[in-house]
């Protein structure tokens, strides 16, 4: 967390729920932003307690909000990855007086035909094959396969902490059916906020047609195009990230 004399943004993760993924952010935002980041609620040293059943996507919005009050903040900047920008919009529709704008990054309204099939598979190859085949698969989806390619050495290093510190089956489970489930495409046009949805065309997780949809749902949502970067496109293109979600935020 950066200068408490700036403007506070707060960066929520995808599936991972980790706070260390919005580290190629960091340098770029603390110079003009209090940057808040966080584990999410059974991830990071938390992930040893269980998750409740029937933990949803508005649980982890009023935890972002709970987060906010522990830290003295009335209102932020959000920017929310995936899993995250649900947390979001969540946030978004739960809690509108304390947002001020959101940036919603490879995600969505309602979760795409496609998107259901890839976290089917990861569900299935978690619960056949365990936690060191499904961490190792990871980067089949989130990374473009050139950038893939190239950063062996860091992906494996990547793969090795990923299983360290894994979340708990039970505990991704939980948050991957709450994502899943999720819905929030009859309540978009209540969102007042100024919502930018930014998208890498190469993500083949989440088709970007996905945020195009979420930003013509939106009363005030615009959609930003990258050309690659794939579905972690703040880590394998960081510096076109950073300038579209600068742009947005400081308009």
């Amino acid at each position: 967390m950066s200068n408490t004399d700036t403007p506070p943004v707060l960066f929520s993760s995808g599936l991972g729920g980790a706070a260390a993924f919005w580290a190629p952010q960091l340098q770029a935002f603390e110079k003009r932003f209090r940057v808040v980041t966080y584990d999410q609620r059974g991830t990071g040293p938390d992930r040893s307690s269980r998750l409740p059943d029937g933990y949803s996507i508005a649980d982890m919005a009023d935890e972002a909000a709970a987060l906010l009050d522990r830290l003295g903040i009335a209102s932020c900047y959000f920017v929310g990855h995936a899993l995250g920008g649900a947390i979001g919009l969540e946030f978004a529709r739960r809690h509108p007086q304390r947002l001020r704008r959101l940036a919603v990054i490879n995600g969505w309204g309602r979760i795409d035909s496609h998107t259901q099939r890839c976290f089917e598979a990861r569900a299935a190859l978690l619960k056949n094959c365990g936690v060191a085949a499904y961490v190792r698969a990871q980067a089949i989806f989130l990374y473009p396969a050139a950038w893939a390619s190239a950063n062996a050495e860091r992906l494996a290093a990547e793969d090795e902490k990923g299983v360290s510190n894994f979340q708990g089956a039970d505990n991704l489970r939980t948050r991957l059916t709450a994502l899943r489930t999720w819905d929030a495409w009859n309540s978009l046009p209540t969102i007042q906020a100024e919502v930018l949805a930014l998208a890498a065309k190469d993500d083949v997780l989440v088709p970007w047609t996905a945020s195009q949809l979420l930003a013509d749902r939106l009363p005030r949502g615009r959609v930003a195009l990258l050309a690659d970067g794939g579905h972690a496109c703040t880590v394998a293109n960081p510096d076109a990230s950073n300038a579209a979600l600068l742009e947005f935020l400081a308009a």
